[in-house]
């Protein structure tokens, strides 16, 4: 009998203690990032954060979506996934950003020494008509030297995280 007049306690109880433990499994992998992104946005560098972590992490959110649509479970640890997406995505976007920013900025106090690594002096063909002066060809990343952190813009690391 007792346990029957606790029952108005106990049920929204349970209730309570099992949407906040959804909470904390859906919030809890985003909580150590928010730190992280305040102190890369307030000092301009992010040389201590490992952009790898970011495309590990991203890549195995991507793959517990992928096996949602075959094996169904807690709704949960979906919406974890998709809130962890979009954390990394934000962190990646903010370390592209600055790094972007800070080699502008070495770029500008340096300006001499920018632009032979930009602009590569070929001489010209010593052919019919050719006076033989140098032209400037621009220089494009090779493509052997990937790395995961070094996107130029945004939109590339989106598109490379939608394919």
């Amino acid at each position: 009998m007792e346990a029957e007049g606790l029952d108005w306690l106990l049920v929204p109880l349970h209730q309570l203690v099992s949407w906040g433990a959804a909470a904390a499994m859906v919030f809890g992998g985003v909580v150590p990032y928010v730190p992280q992104y305040r102190d890369i946005r307030r000092t301009q560098n992010a040389d201590g954060f490992s952009t790898y972590v970011c495309l590990v992490l991203l890549v195995a959110n991507i793959l517990r979506i992928l096996f949602w649509f075959g094996r169904r479970f807690e709704s949960p640890l979906l919406w974890q996934s998709a809130i962890m997406i979009l954390t990394m995505l934000l962190m990646l976007k903010l370390c592209t950003e600055v790094r972007v920013a800070n080699e502008l900025n070495a770029r500008r106090r340096s300006f001499a020494g920018w632009w032979p690594v930009l602009w590569n002096k070929v001489p010209g063909n010593q052919g019919e008509g050719d006076s033989g002066e140098t032209k400037a060809t621009l220089i494009c990343p090779d493509p052997s030297s990937f790395h995961f952190a070094k996107w130029c813009c945004y939109l590339q690391l989106i598109v490379f995280s939608v394919c």
